[in-house]
């Protein structure tokens, strides 16, 4: 399918913070397949196959992770940005990153690097996946970070939209490299972003049903699901009920990106470049209306079953508890930490809790679980619910 003239244009990129002599020498690829692979090539990429997307260290093998989890959206994302003729390897690359800069335990984790680093500026993952693809993932010889195109950089700074009071983190990097954090992005990034929306929604449903945590009488409580399991079981009437649950996922994914479809190709009629995207001062590529109203309802339904589930909640805490006494270790005995971190160690604030954050940011769940294990003597207990 032919571009369209709204897409990202790698040809006609703003570039890159270090310039770069490189052409010609790895393959002939655009500067968006270079991002995509120095991503999927990225040491932070790999950890994230052990890094919590629902459930904390499930015993199973089947839950999906941070890494499944970005597959899987980055094919969502690819299959709505080639409909709409966008260049698809930008799309794929922020798709395949927005969650580089979780933190072990998911949302947990979050919440207690939050806690910990209050006095130090506080911390997002989302700032969190930046500063680690500008600055700490540095595999090159000629400069820091993975040096990728100002338009990568900005999707990932602002693909949930215009961000008004950047923490410091992002300012820092904005500082470096002005991402026009203002305006909304590429509608490459808009794209990611809805895609990351629809696989979560659907994806967590599937989890939930395997775990335990969900059963197809909570689904029927919402109107949205109910109707689209009336037509799974009037197309499969004899199928087995794990199946049939199945399809029930995959046709509220089509439904979604169907929407999205029809919703973004009303919404950019009359524009004739990615500028004009940025210009609009509106999300251009989203559910309708009415999909957005069901899509809010589901998550309202998915908190309040699953996120939320008591035991959910229980094994959160301790898993919170991990991270904070991780942060209270490396900070009373710096020696606890590996060699090459401790050398890096700055003396003063906030400087130095930053770089205490950046490490246990970048852990897996297992290797949190082992250095907790490793100062205090002892294993954490009761952080697998399923």
């Amino acid at each position: 399918m032919d571009k369209a003239p709204y897409a990202a244009d790698p040809a006609a990129s703003r570039g890159r913070a270090f310039a770069e002599e490189r052409a010609g020498t790895r393959g002939p690829r655009s500067e968006f397949q270079r991002d995509r692979d120095r991503i999927v090539h990225s040491i932070a990429f790999r950890r994230l196959r052990s890094k919590t997307q629902v459930f904390i260290a499930p015993d199973g093998d089947h839950y999906r992770t941070r890494l499944t989890h970005s597959i899987e959206v980055a094919q969502i994302g690819r299959v709505i940005a080639r409909e709409l003729g966008l260049d698809e390897d930008l799309t794929e690359a922020l798709c395949l990153a927005h969650d580089i800069g979780h933190p072990p335990f998911g949302h947990a984790g979050e919440k207690a690097l939050e806690e910990a680093m209050i006095q130090a500026g506080g911390f997002d993952h989302n700032a969190q996946g930046l500063r680690t693809l500008v600055s700490l993932e540095s595999p090159y010889c000629d400069h820091e970070g993975l040096n990728l195109t100002w338009e990568t950089l900005e999707g990932l700074a602002k693909h949930n939209g215009p961000v008004g009071a950047p923490n410091w983190a992002l300012a820092e990097i904005d500082a470096d490299f002005p991402l026009e954090l203002g305006q909304w992005p590429s509608l490459e990034a808009q794209i990611a972003a809805v895609a990351d929306d629809i696989a979560y929604d659907n994806h967590d449903i599937d989890d939930g049903l395997r775990a335990g945590f969900l059963d197809l009488d909570d689904l029927l409580s919402v109107d949205f699901l109910a109707d689209q399991w009336r037509g799974v079981e009037q197309r499969f009437p004899t199928a087995p009920r794990d199946r049939q649950l199945r399809e029930l996922v995959r046709s509220q994914i089509g439904l979604m990106v169907n929407d999205v479809l029809h919703h973004t190709r009303a919404q950019v009629k009359g524009m004739t470049s990615s500028d004009d995207v940025r210009a609009a001062g509106r999300q251009i590529g989203s559910f309708s209306p009415a999909m957005r109203d069901e899509e809010r309802g589901l998550k309202a339904f998915m908190y309040q079953r699953l996120y939320y589930h008591q035991t959910q909640l229980a094994t959160a805490e301790r898993a919170r508890d991990v991270i904070g006494r991780l942060f209270v270790a490396y900070h009373q005995d710096p020696q606890t930490m590996p060699d090459s971190w401790l050398a890096g160690l700055p003396d003063n604030e906030p400087q130095r809790s930053r770089h205490i954050a950046d490490f246990i940011a970048g852990m897996t769940d297992r290797f949190a679980i082992d250095q907790c294990h490793h100062i205090y003597g002892r294993a954490p207990e009761g952080l697998s619910n399923v």
